[in-house]
């Protein structure tokens, strides 16, 4: 009782007040630390690597399928490719398509969503009825459909592989639903707010209420929501690069290393375990953070 006396005497705003409590959330802190130090394995990695000769696509077919060494620490695989330079180099894949395809669920959800609740009527039942009906389309069917119809290469843009793109549209444009819905439901009950009807009283345009004043207002649950986004976004990659819809070779993501790992696990099984054991623990932490970020921006769920 006497840090929120005190935290209220300070005059702190929300952000502040969320910061100090999710300071408090040990495994939640843990977790963004970790997850930072991965990315940096991911982004920064294969460069040192390479400073000791380790590439992703280079090939030593005399060696072939080698446990863990000094030389490899993660092993190779059975071309003689470095295990741990293509987890580095798989890690910045499945990052990249979790983060552009996210995005693209940000957005289009945030703006359909806040359209929909702040006009009401008859225009948020249409709107509303049609992300019902896509929500009862299984979602990975749909990303499959989309995938298997249209040609990767039909999507190229210069040097980026077609594969890349049509992942980022094809997760992208069907992960936005349900966060449409809970945007959706804090637009309404934020656009009958005192400063809502104070800005309509002075004569500010609709669009400009809804996006600086009432979609602000609703980042706390876009911000957990996306926590929880990343790590679904990551697991339907894998899904469909088990599924030989992915990312194309030579290019590779933690998806179709587990995949290659998981059909030679009983002979080299350090080639599922490495990528793996980093993609679950990629996960964990997302997932923890989550949990975190949630318990801090709610300080009702805090106090329980």
């Amino acid at each position: 009782m006497s840090e929120q006396v005190l935290e209220l005497a300070d005059g702190t705003s929300l952000w502040q007040d969320a910061w100090k409590r999710w300071r408090r959330h040990k495994v939640s802190v843990a977790s963004a630390a970790t997850l930072v130090l991965i990315l940096v394995f991911c982004l920064f990695g294969p460069a040192i690597a390479g400073l000791f000769g380790l590439t992703y696509d280079g090939q030593d077919l005399a060696l072939g399928a080698a446990g863990p060494s000094l030389a490899h620490p993660f092993g190779t695989d059975v071309l003689g490719r470095d295990l741990m330079v293509r987890t580095m180099l798989g890690g910045r894949v499945s990052l990249l398509v979790a983060a552009v395809a996210t995005s693209v669920s940000l957005v289009v959800g945030i703006t359909y969503g806040a359209i929909s609740g702040y006009w009401g009527g008859r225009v948020d039942a249409i709107m509303m009825r049609f992300v019902d009906i896509m929500l009862s389309l299984p979602y990975l069917l749909l990303v499959i459909v989309l995938m298997a119809v249209v040609p990767p290469d039909a999507l190229r843009l210069g040097a980026i592989d077609g594969s890349f793109v049509m992942m980022f549209a094809a997760l992208g444009l069907v992960s936005w639903l349900i966060l449409a819905r809970i945007v959706r439901g804090q637009v309404l009950s934020l656009r009958e707010r005192e400063f809502v009807e104070a800005a309509r009283a002075i004569g500010v345009p609709p669009m400009t209420i809804l996006f600086r004043h009432v979609v602000p207002n609703t980042l706390g649950p876009v911000i957990v929501y996306t926590t929880l986004t990343i790590p679904g976004v990551i697991l339907a990659e894998a899904f469909l690069s088990f599924l030989g819809l992915g990312i194309r070779e030579p290019n590779a993501s933690w998806g179709t290393l587990v995949n290659d790992g998981a059909n030679a696990m009983v002979v080299y099984p350090w080639l599922l375990a490495f990528p793996g054991v980093v993609m679950a623990l990629t996960l964990f932490c997302l997932n923890f953070l989550g949990d975190g970020l949630r318990d801090a921006l709610d300080p009702h769920a805090s106090q329980h």
